[in-house]
């Protein structure tokens, strides 16, 4: 059931980015980033639909992302894909505004909030997004803004291509589709997490079993009380963190959990 949740996810979210692009973008001239935007240029200056153009551009990624990444991932990036390259060919490239400042902050708001909930799906929209994953596997980037540094290649090309004024329209859409990303997807964003109970035997081997987390277990004793309790400790991302609240209120509804959130994190920790 879960699983198909994020195929209806990644349908939505993906027509939601053709749909940016069809009515906000590229009436305008105005471009989103890496890969898309190169077949927007292309799709400007020649015959060509654009969605077809992203979806070939995007092949050898694609590829590098099954090698890095694993099948489901690509799996979900190549069903995004597709989907925003079909929904393309019908939805009308007709612009909403005549304002290029208003479509290009729309537009960039909406394939923000698409790309985030892919990417909270477990998939991408190829292109960068693929690159700028395997990156933040090895360092603790935010997604979002590692993107947009990528994409300054497409401001430039598109304002020797266009005019330098569609260019600095182009990285208004930009910086607002990384803004965006960011305030969703929350992969790069540690919490570490401090649980006292009475059950802590109990809620160690939950925790174990259901997350690929390391956990330290302290003895601790109720200052006004006396009463001993376990103490556990783990740092987990901002994404695991209803899981673990609600597993350990399962095993003990009266613990007490301190949620804090981590500077960094050195030694053996899965990023992915």
């Amino acid at each position: 059931m879960y699983g198909f949740l994020r195929i209806v996810n990644i349908f939505f979210s993906s027509v939601l980015i053709a749909l940016s692009f069809n009515m906000f973008l590229l009436p305008q001239k105005i471009l989103t980033g890496g890969v898309s935007g190169v077949a927007m240029i292309l799709g400007l200056v020649t015959p060509l639909n654009t969605g077809t153009i992203i979806f070939i551009l995007n092949l050898p990624l694609l590829i590098l992302g099954l090698l890095k990444l694993g099948k489901q991932y690509i799996a979900y990036s190549i069903f995004s894909v597709v989907v925003t390259s079909v929904a393309m060919q019908f939805i009308p490239v007709k612009g909403i505004s005549d304002d290029p400042i208003l479509s290009s902050i729309f537009g960039g708001v909406l394939v923000g909030i698409g790309t985030g909930f892919i990417f909270r799906a477990g998939g991408s929209t190829g292109g960068f997004d693929i690159i700028g994953m395997i990156l933040t596997l090895r360092k603790e980037f935010p997604l979002g803004g590692l993107i947009f540094a990528m994409n300054a290649i497409v401001v430039f090309i598109s304002g020797f291509v266009f005019d330098w004024e569609l260019a600095l329209y182009t990285m208004i859409s930009i910086f607002a589709t990384g803004k965006v990303v960011d305030a969703i997807h929350t992969r790069h964003v540690k919490l570490t997490v401090m649980i006292i109970t009475v059950k802590g035997e109990a809620v160690r081997q939950k925790l174990l079993a259901s997350l690929v987390r390391g956990i330290t277990v302290l003895d601790g004793e109720g200052g006004y009380t006396k009463e001993k309790r376990k103490v556990l400790i783990t740092v987990i991302s901002r994404y695991e963190l209803s899981q673990v609240k609600r597993m350990v209120s399962e095993i003990d509804p009266h613990s007490f959990v301190n949620i804090t959130e981590t500077v960094d994190v050195m030694g053996t920790f899965r990023r992915s």
